[in-house]
């Protein structure tokens, strides 16, 4: 294929993938009105209270997009380092009480100047970056262990308990095995993957025994009907949901479900609704979507050049389907519960952004292609 076709076929792609960003978006605000209609009627007065600050969310979210992919990949590879090192300092003043109070148990919320935000939601994307600018960095020394694989791993500890401490057990795996599969792919030694393995399976077995609450999500996964009114009554909602929606739905807007049956409707729980009120039928036209995003988003960057757009790339692609199938296993009931949203589906105003200024990178890093 000459360069020309590259190109060509590389534009393609990229437009089909933001073609998909822009059908999940839409499918979000929709949804999110939908799902959380009566929860906002009934506790701020207006039915539109959510689907408003997600679609200025969303506003703001494009504008640092576009922002963000006019600077050129060089630049933006000088700043990296320092925005890893911004919102990490940020995720950490999470743990000050006097700046994010608890919120459902955890304190993922940082409240400043009467703003309020999760400044994980940036941390999880300038971590990856910094990853694939480290990636690139080491690139002809990816066998070293001391110059390439303790670095990283160092970082990614620091990250994961900083996270781990809010708590946000959920986000802090998923940032991990993110962060493996790209050593994967940039093809380290077996060996030292094999030792990660060997020590993170322990760890992870290690945090769910060590916290009861944790364990107890573990316990109500494998039989959510042991306690229907306590610890399994949201999974077991979510599948009355999912399954109430038989082949075509209830229609869009009437659900039963939203009517404060099912908790965090229109955050952890969307796809629930989004199951009952479209059907199979528009679960699986959902899950087609993200199934098309991991495969235009691999062979994107499978066609890129630069090392740190390919790692980008991978990362921006391979976390999204990730928390993609973690969401959609968890409202199945094929996964204990974790406290991560549908990626540009559910609501979320610090995510919304998030992904817009990651698409942004990657606008940049494509733009780039040579």
């Amino acid at each position: 294929m000459n360069i020309y076709n590259a190109r060509q076929r590389l534009r393609l792609d990229v437009q089909y993938l933001f073609g998909l960003l822009a059908l999940l978006v839409t499918i979000g605000i929709v949804f999110v009105y939908s799902a959380s209609s009566v929860f906002a009627l009934e506790n701020y007065g207006s039915a539109a209270y959510f689907m408003k600050k997600q679609l200025f969310c969303l506003a703001l979210g494009i504008v640092c997009m576009l922002g963000i992919a006019a600077i050129p990949l060089t630049k933006i590879k000088q700043l990296v380092p320092w925005a890893f090192l911004g919102s990490l300092c940020l995720t950490l003043l999470t743990l000050v009480p006097k700046f994010a109070p608890k919120i459902h148990g955890s304190s993922r919320w940082l409240f400043l100047g009467g703003f309020g935000f999760q400044p994980s939601e940036l941390l999880k994307w300038t971590l990856l970056l910094y990853i694939a600018f480290l990636l690139e960095k080491h690139w002809y020394q990816k066998g070293a262990f001391l110059k390439t694989l303790l670095p990283i791993s160092i970082i990614t500890g620091v990250s994961g308990l900083i996270l781990l401490r809010q708590p946000d057990f959920g986000l802090t795996v998923t940032l991990c095995t993110t962060i493996f599969i790209m050593l994967f792919i940039a093809r380290f030694k077996l060996r030292y993957l094999m030792g990660l393995l060997l020590l993170g399976l322990p760890a992870i077995v290690y945090l769910i025994m060590t916290k009861a609450y944790r364990l107890k999500r573990v316990l109500t996964f494998l039989n959510p009907w042991e306690d229907p009114k306590g610890a399994g009554f949201q999974v077991i909602q979510s599948l009355i949901a999912i399954g109430s929606g038989g082949a075509f739905g209830v229609g869009i807007s009437n659900s039963k479900q939203k009517f404060f049956y099912l908790p965090m409707q229109h955050t952890d729980f969307i796809f629930s609704i989004i199951a009952e009120e479209t059907g199979f039928v528009g679960a699986l036209a959902l899950i087609t979507i993200y199934l098309l995003f991991a495969y235009l988003g691999i062979r994107i960057a499978l066609m890129l050049k630069d090392h740190f757009a390919i790692f980008a790339t991978f990362g921006f692609i391979i976390f999204n389907t990730l928390q993609a199938l973690i969401n959609l296993c968890v409202s199945a009931g094929l996964f204990p519960t974790k406290g991560i949203g549908l990626p540009f589906v559910s609501y979320g105003g610090a995510a919304i952004i998030a992904n817009c200024l990651m698409a942004g990178v990657i606008i940049s890093c494509v733009r780039d292609y040579r």
